[in-house]
């Protein structure tokens, strides 16, 4: 009886899809909305900028918990449990900086957030799928990329607005986060589970990490691996540089101004990867290659200007090679990896991913330390061109010898 009337109660699957929807981009969301922060938390606690930039990269080690330990949970436990338990996390996490008095829980917020978006971003996106059935996988990989992008965007949007306008601007956010929060889990707790058999305790569930590149694989794993690297690393210089970059080379303190640049990279990411036609992987891959190093110079130049208008020009540009990348890239590793060990080659996967995402902005902010600003910036954008030729470079040659083998 108590069976049959969860079931009654629970969404349609379209319904669901909407709810699933909602809660990945909740998620995202909450990752972002330290980004127009950063400044205000640093005069706050009396920060340097590599700080600031250590507590953005804390990020990683809750997604490398994530990745090793609970990556695999959701096919066990469940999709609604998970994203349930996920929800909570998120909320730790926001209590943590809504009540932040000392810069270790902001390193505890962000370490709680990358754990909650780590599980919870591959449980919602794994739930997406299975919504849409195993024959409509990449309309299903769209969508979550589409809302993930979009997540990011509103959440760095609403982030720099509240703290321009509304009171209390390191609190006001993640108390309105926190109401989202308890929205999308009413949601989530209605919506349609897909995964049949469960387990019931943790004594059932496998915790034990499957990251692997089998042999045959690993010459055409390098371009895609390089090429989300590079990628993530773009979107985390601006996810965690942009806003001092503004203050310091462009002379704008404002946080609605930061986190409407930051946003503008997702929003168009977003639109790019719902509005570009479906590409091979390998095409699609390789323009957000080609992209990259004109992203990059364009990016430089607004620097070394010091003008708002090529900013926000090279902050189009870098969205759509982001989108063409992450998405290309995503789409080739799901393609050469062998169905029986899909899931560990997708882990190394995400693994070159988030080691993009933290690990280069911290080596900006160290180095900014003895070159100053604008040349780490050089340098850090050098290193990523260089990645994307080598991407090109062994992603064309091993085209071609795919080419010849057929």
């Amino acid at each position: 009886m108590h069976t049959r009337t969860l079931h009654k109660a629970a969404l349609n699957g379209r319904t669901s899809l909407v709810a699933v929807s909602v809660l990945l981009g909740a998620l995202y969301a909450g990752s972002t909305i330290v980004t127009p922060l950063y400044p205000l938390y640093q005069h706050e606690f009396g920060l340097s900028e590599l700080s600031i930039t250590l507590v953005y990269a804390t990020y990683v080690v809750g997604n490398l918990a994530a990745l090793f330990v609970f990556g695999r949970i959701s096919d066990q436990a469940g999709r609604r449990p998970v994203s349930l338990t996920v929800l909570a996390m998120s909320g730790v996490s926001a209590l943590l900086f809504l009540f932040a008095f000392h810069p270790a829980l902001l390193f505890l917020g962000r370490a709680a957030s990358g754990l909650a978006i780590g599980v919870g971003a591959a449980t919602a996106t794994a739930w997406i799928a299975d919504l849409y059935g195993a024959a409509d996988k990449a309309n299903a990989s769209r969508l979550a990329a589409a809302v993930n992008l979009a997540g990011l965007a509103v959440g760095v949007l609403a982030a720099g607005l509240l703290a321009q306008f509304a009171p209390w601007p390191l609190h006001t956010v993640y108390a309105v986060y926190l109401l989202v929060l308890v929205v999308t889990a009413v949601l989530t707790a209605r919506t349609r589970e897909t995964v049949e058999s469960s387990a019931h305790s943790g004594g059932e569930v496998s915790y034990k990490p499957r990251i692997g590149i089998p042999p045959e694989s690993r010459s055409a794993f390098v371009p895609p691996a390089v090429t989300a690297f590079a990628t993530l690393a773009l979107l985390g210089f601006y996810a965690a540089l942009l806003p001092n970059l503004l203050a310091n080379s462009m002379h704008e303190h404002s946080p609605a101004l930061s986190g409407a640049v930051v946003a503008e990279i997702f929003v168009v990411g977003a639109a790019t990867v719902a509005l570009a036609p479906m590409l091979a992987s390998r095409t699609t891959m390789f323009i957000g290659l080609w992209l990259l190093p004109p992203s990059l110079a364009l990016l430089l130049w607004a620097q070394f200007a010091g003008s708002m208008v090529l900013l926000i020009s090279a902050t189009a540009l870098c969205g759509i090679a982001s989108a063409f990348g992450f998405r290309g890239s995503l789409q080739e590793a799901n393609r050469i990896a062998p169905p029986e060990r899909r899931a560990e080659l997708l882990s190394a996967y995400l693994l070159c991913c988030y080691s993009g995402n933290s690990l280069p902005a911290v080596g900006v902010a160290v180095l900014a330390r003895f070159v100053g600003r604008l040349w780490a910036d050089v340098v850090f954008a050098a290193i990523l061109v260089v990645l994307a030729f080598i991407a090109l470079a062994i992603g064309l040659r091993h085209a071609r010898r795919s080419d010849r083998a057929r």
